[in-house]
């Protein structure tokens, strides 16, 4: 690395810490906990992109586009088709419930057994997620740098958790707005260098990849092991992201944050244009990284560039960070570390918040509320320490999730088992009367086992197990509710909608 190339890395990590400390006086729970409710719809909705986009998906992105297909694109059709399904149907019932957590709903709604196992189906969730997130990135990391993983996870978490620890989650939202304009900004820069590398029109680069490749944009054929597959693509995809950004906290929190329910569907908007300027990009840098390595590529290895991508499966994983190191300017280079290093530590800061948030909030607060510190400094004091805990956590096992697979079967493998029974939760709370809460808690566990155990046993590509582990939960959730006594609710979501309606009109 360059000198220049340190500096960067250096005044980017030096900055992030610093607004940890700005943000750190005066903290409140509330302050800590939801920025006291005054944050506008741009850090709400960039702050959420930010975080849930993570860095599996900057590394990602752009492998599977010289690798594979770009397929993978259609995951922009099933997060336009999730997004209004948030605005109108998620955000309105938390906003008007008045929650801390996105489980506090489901307690209201069925009892306090489902509010705890969906909380802690979100937190194994969450913890698995930053340790693969973390991973991910910090192998591209190692690789440009030549420092060793470890250090670079140790590093990266260490920042992260120190200025989610001081500053509570106004400074995690606003180091998010800061990482998105830094990976993006990086995008672009990366692009033009390609461009120019190539020495190649867009138009002579399109044909370069496209010639004599079939299948590369969509590919319906119905198929479990088929890698990117339209149908799972959009099916998959469409609740992997409903369940991210609708019932998970690391996106709720934000809502909550916001100065009012409008202000949280102004910023899913804005998560929507970022996640729309943010995936094209990674694509075409994929798209552009296979013409330049079909014109150079023996900088990857030996043979013509098919040749080494049939022969070394990791091929399309190395040739970004392998492009960087060979072709990046000083200054430029670390920019793209700094880039990764916010792809990593928004993956980190949010998530080890979100948990900590869960596990104050419905675990200490509901079942142990004598453990409450008796004043303000106390919880401060106590909250924070639990956030240095979670921190460790996340950061020990990301540097042991290496085996599991690629970064993008980890991620999967992390996150599905508990994410589509935790959506389907939702689901079943909001749009049906007749479903009971011991129903939920049967359905729920024994989908996300059913899932743990499909996924270590079969070949499938790995979205599959999202619609498994959701459809599973809901269908069985609904038909054992008749097993149970009928429970009255006001909390369904239209009966939410129509109490809200009727007490404005009384006031």
């Amino acid at each position: 690395m360059h000198l220049l190339d340190i500096l960067v890395v250096l005044l980017y990590l030096i900055g992030m810490l610093s607004l940890g400390f700005v943000l750190s006086p005066n903290q409140s729970r509330k302050e800590f906990f939801a920025a006291n409710k005054t944050m506008g719809w741009l850090p709400v909705g960039l702050s959420v992109m930010a975080t849930l986009f993570s860095s599996n998906s900057f590394v990602f992105y752009p492998s599977a586009a010289i690798g594979d297909s770009l397929k993978i694109g259609l995951s922009l059709v099933a997060f336009t088709l999730m997004t209004p399904v948030v605005i109108w149907v998620f955000i309105p019932v938390y906003a008007r419930l008045n929650v801390e957590t996105a489980y506090e709903y489901l307690e209201m709604r069925f009892h306090v057994s489902v509010r705890t196992l969906a909380s802690g189906l979100f937190i194994l969730l969450r913890i698995g997620w930053m340790a693969s997130a973390t991973y991910a990135a910090s192998l591209v990391v190692s690789s440009v740098t030549g420092v060793p993983q470890t250090y670079v996870i140790v590093v990266l978490g260490v920042v992260s958790v120190g200025y989610t620890m001081l500053g509570g989650l106004r400074a995690v939202m606003w180091t998010d707005v800061i990482q998105f304009f830094v990976f993006a900004i990086t995008i672009l820069l990366t692009l033009g260098l390609i461009l120019f590398l190539t020495q190649s029109t867009p138009s002579e680069i399109y044909h370069t990849y496209f010639d004599g490749r079939e299948g590369m944009i969509v590919d319906f054929t119905p198929s479990m092991t088929l890698k990117n597959g339209s149908w799972i693509i959009l099916i998959g995809v469409f609740l992997e992201a409903l369940s991210a950004f609708g019932a998970d906290q690391v996106a709720v929190q934000r809502y909550i944050s916001a100065k009012s329910e409008r202000t949280s569907q102004l910023g899913a908007v804005v998560n929507l244009v970022g996640m729309w300027v943010v995936v094209p990009g990674l694509l075409l840098i994929g798209v552009g990284l296979y013409s330049y390595f079909t014109q150079h590529p023996a900088e990857l290895g030996e043979g013509t560039l098919t040749e080494i991508m049939a022969n070394d499966s990791k091929a399309a994983d190395r040739a970004m960070p392998d492009f960087v190191r060979l072709h990046f300017p000083p200054g430029m280079a670390g920019l793209f570390l700094a880039a990764l290093m916010a792809a990593i530590m928004s993956s980190i800061d949010s998530g080890v918040h979100s948990v900590t948030t869960a596990i104050v909030v419905d675990y200490r607060d509901r079942l142990f509320p004598h453990l409450r510190p008796k004043d303000e400094r106390g919880e401060i004091s106590a909250i924070r320490w639990l956030v240095v805990i979670i921190g460790a956590i996340a950061i020990t096992l990301a540097c042991f999730v290496g085996p599991l697979g690629d970064v993008f079967e980890i991620g999967k493998k992390l996150t599905s088992a508990p994410g589509g029974p935790l959506l389907a939760i939702f689901i079943l709370a909001m749009f049906s009367r007749r479903t009971t809460w011991q129903a939920v808690l049967f359905s729920v566990s024994l989908a996300t086992i059913v899932t743990i155990v499909l996924m270590f046993t079969q070949d499938w590509f790995a979205v599959w197990y999202w619609p498994i582990g959701f459809s599973i939960a809901l269908v069985l959730g609904f038909v054992t509710s008749f097993l149970f006594p009928a429970q009255p609710t006001e909390y369904t979501y239209f009966q939410i909608l129509r109490n809200h309606k009727r007490n404005e009109a009384d006031v």
